[in-house]
């Protein structure tokens, strides 16, 4: 898929919610336009890896991520880690479920990275992801890579696109790894099961976001719709816990595996 067109599946979504707010504007107290519609835009490139903003969903107010990959080809640095989970901490105070959308071939891996401390900033995501007491959805859209997908991918639910791929590495990696050869790269793939239905099955992810054909401008509307109906129907299921059962059944279910 397309870096453009998977941008699109998620611009094609926000455009549609915000025009529903825009038409309903006039009846909404100024004091809380704020809360129901607001972009963060950071000019700081190493930041700007990962977009936030702050959504409607069905009358849900959401706090969404995504990472960029138009900024370092999608590899967060640090300080995106840190931004993201600064915001989800927020997302928690206001009580506002999170959904982040993965699209990363894995953290960035430069010293001056390492320097910054990428691996520290990971592991606190991991930590902190997983006794926040409101829901979390992660959606993997493209490449779900390494521990840089899974910093943002600490969720009660885990989703992929049907044609992404969600792995502890790239299959040229894994084959040089454990054959000094990434031209078996293909054989890498089959045995690291990193398509949407070989994880299913493996119970790794809850859904699979269906593509009749693969997403390309003809049928982002209708895979957008689909998401929507999805999106719903979790936040339906998970208004029906506590916050201390949202966060408990998100950290079981990483244990089981």
């Amino acid at each position: 898929m397309q870096v453009e067109e998977k941008n699109r599946i998620i611009e094609l979504y926000i455009e549609d919610k915000i025009k529903e707010l825009e038409s309903m504007s006039m009846y909404v107290p100024n004091e809380n336009k704020e809360k129901l519609l607001m972009a963060f835009m950071n000019r700081n490139e190493d930041i700007d890896v990962i977009k936030t903003r702050i959504d409607t969903i069905f009358n849900n107010s959401v706090a969404a991520y995504k990472e960029n990959m138009e900024r370092n080809f999608g590899m967060p640095n640090p300080e995106g880690y840190r931004k993201a989970l600064r915001l989800m901490k927020q997302a928690e105070k206001f009580n506002r479920p999170i959904i982040n959308f993965i699209d990363t071939p894995g953290a960035f891996c430069g010293i001056e990275a390492e320097e910054r401390g990428q691996g520290e900033a990971i592991a606190r995501n991991l930590m902190e992801m997983s006794d926040l007491k409101v829901p979390v959805l992660s959606i993997v859209i493209g490449e779900g890579g390494s521990g840089g997908a899974l910093a943002i991918g600490v969720g009660n639910e885990v989703w992929m696109m049907e044609n992404a791929t969600y792995s502890i590495l790239s299959p040229e990696g894994f084959a040089s790894i454990l054959w000094k050869d990434s031209k078996k790269a293909k054989e890498a793939a089959e045995i690291m099961k990193i398509t949407a239905k070989d994880l299913k099955a493996l119970g790794i992810i809850e859904q699979v976001i269906e593509e009749p054909y693969p997403a390309c401008e003809e049928n982002l509307e209708e895979i957008s719709e689909n998401m929507k109906t999805k999106m719903r129907e979790f936040l339906q299921r998970m208004d029906k816990k506590t916050r201390e059962e949202l966060a408990e059944d998100r950290y079981e279910r990483f244990r089981k595996m």
